[in-house]
């Protein structure tokens, strides 16, 4: 071998390991070992075959971390941030409808440690209206357990003034969908920062949470290795990140766990890539710098998140912080990016024969899982109600 080939050859290996030794450090930076080898077993393994003349249901979520106090604004600021909500989204969803004629349904998960009436007070106006729910999200650092009780019933008193996290019916129930602050559920942050309770998911479940909306989390090390799934997570009172793996969810099966996790997509986007062979996280977040293309709605849809045994019922659960400035202006009126997301999702997967698609909020979606558990067939738009009542603020 000659010189010249000797030295092009070495240049493009010394190309490659260096192409690999990006992509190994930036996996590693993002946590990403903790979940990536769960993800390329389920490419691997034969996914459900769903008849191709067999309708497939899609029911979508988009859950908000909805933050009006996020980077300490004034108070002219904050309120503003909830006033272009009010204002703007019954215009900005006016003309959208999915298979049953219903709106798109937004689901406020509020900050209780960011709590302020004002807020519940003109949020309870959209959801009176129609246009969605709010859930619970909570922050906190350096927790107990009787600390963690009481910042939920607390919680859920106050919220419940504004109609929230309190169900119709002549027994009222006191329940509500979580999102933990900083991704740190059951203590799972390495450092035991943002929370500090290790039998969190049990706290959860005894007042009332009938189930855990936070993941993904990727990038971060509070990811679970369990992904892509809808699951029971059993509480190790003694061991932070119970929920890392769990039981599936599945059709006519009783459950099994303290709490069910609902996940939202992860998975690799090889269009937009980093480096020269690493491509990018997707993990179901809409901002500003990421609004939701055509290409990231079909990756969320392909992960095929289902109850098993249910597989023509995939669940499609993604998130946002609407609160935050950039986002919201980006994301409400006319050519707005929810308008572009619902617009595609209508056009896409609503034809009425192949798919049919079903808004739902967070309660909403819970209660059709738990009909696909039941075994039950037929429209799961039918099933919004199923376990859990409306709250008294959307009536």
């Amino acid at each position: 071998m000659s010189i010249l080939k000797l030295t092009l050859l070495t240049a493009v290996c010394l190309f490659f390991i260096s192409m690999l030794a990006i992509a190994l450090r930036e996996l590693i930076r993002k946590d990403a070992f903790i979940w990536l080898p769960g993800y390329l077993i389920g490419k691997i393994k034969t996914r459900p075959k769903i008849p191709s003349d067999k309708t497939v249901h899609i029911i979508f979520t988009l859950v908000d971390h909805f933050e009006p106090l996020w980077n300490h604004p004034s108070r002219e600021q904050e309120i503003e941030r909830v006033n272009t909500w009010v204002e703007s989204y019954p215009e900005t969803v006016k003309g959208h409808g999915d298979s049953d004629g219903k709106y798109p349904q937004h689901t406020w998960f509020y900050p209780f440690d960011e709590f302020k009436p004002i807020h519940l007070e003109k949020l309870k106006v959209l959801c009176a209206s129609g246009y969605g729910e709010i859930e619970l999200h909570l922050h906190h650092n350096d927790d107990t357990p009787e600390g963690l009780y009481r910042k939920i019933e607390d919680a859920k008193r106050e919220f419940s003034k504004y109609g929230a996290l309190v169900t119709t019916g002549r027994e009222p129930k006191y329940v509500y969908g979580f999102i933990h602050g900083n991704w740190s559920l059951d203590n799972s942050r390495k450092d035991g920062k943002c929370c500090g309770v290790n039998n969190e998911l049990q706290i959860l479940a005894r007042t009332g949470c009938y189930a855990d909306f936070t993941m993904p989390s990727a990038p971060s090390d509070t990811q679970t290795h369990q992904i892509n799934s809808i699951y029971y997570a059993k509480d190790d009172p003694n061991k932070p990140k119970s929920h890392n793996t769990g039981t599936r969810v599945e059709a006519k099966k009783n459950p099994s766990g303290d709490l069910m996790i609902i996940q939202g997509p992860l998975c690799l986007n090889w269009r937009k890539r980093k480096t020269f062979i690493f491509p990018t996280i997707e993990n179901g977040n809409i901002t500003f710098d990421e609004p939701p293309n055509s290409h990231r709605i079909n990756l969320w849809v392909k992960q095929n998140i289902h109850v098993k045994g249910r597989p023509d019922w995939i669940f499609v659960k993604v998130y946002t912080h609407g609160a935050q400035d950039k986002n919201c202006k980006s994301f409400l009126g006319p050519d707005g990016y929810l308008d572009k997301l619902y617009s595609y999702l209508e056009k896409a997967y609503n034809d009425g024969t192949r798919y049919k698609l079903h808004y739902a909020t967070a309660r909403e979606m819970y209660n059709i899982i738990k009909a696909a558990e039941a075994g039950l067939d037929g429209n799961p738009g039918d099933y919004r109600d199923y376990e859990i009542p409306p709250y008294i603020n959307k009536i």
